[in-house]
């Protein structure tokens, strides 16, 4: 059966590795919300239109990982997936295509992730920097699962 795979974790939790090395394993296609963003609009975009570029890249990859499902192409979604709402609504859109659902929960401390930040900002390979004030002030919009969310421990 068509899967697609939700990688959950907060900033620097190791996500992306993770789904690179998931998508070897599961033979599917990756989605890398930052991967996209960067390539489109530069890894610090102004924060007054950082809102409006990730509505925008996260309606063309839905267009995309929707259609790999279609078509019977596994994915894999590194989207971080920080709302309950935002993963419900992920889920419905996923079995109203007939596909299977496998969500995964990546975790760590923040002084770990912290320091995983700072090496990737130094490198700006495929990730957008991060701030150390921007770090702190996201956490007030992540969403840990909830105990009636099926997942996978990583």
């Amino acid at each position: 059966m068509r899967t697609a795979h939700l990688i959950h974790g907060y900033l620097g939790a190791g996500k992306t590795t993770f789904a690179k090395a998931l998508e070897k394993e599961a033979i599917a296609i990756r989605f890398t919300q930052d991967e996209w963003m960067k390539k489109l609009y530069g890894d610090d975009p102004p924060a007054e239109q950082f809102a409006g570029c990730t509505n925008r890249v996260s309606e063309l990859m839905e267009e995309m990982w929707t259609r790999c499902l279609q078509v019977g192409v596994d994915v894999v979604l590194d989207f971080g997936f920080w709302s309950r709402a935002e993963r419900d609504r992920v889920r419905s859109v996923i079995c109203s295509l007939g596909a299977d659902c496998r969500l995964y929960r990546l975790s760590c401390s923040d002084d770990e992730a912290w320091k995983r930040i700072e090496a990737r900002n130094l490198k700006r390979d495929s990730s957008l920097y991060i701030a150390r004030n921007t770090f702190e002030v996201l956490k007030a919009r992540f969403e840990p699962l909830s105990d009636d969310e099926s997942r996978i421990e990583v």
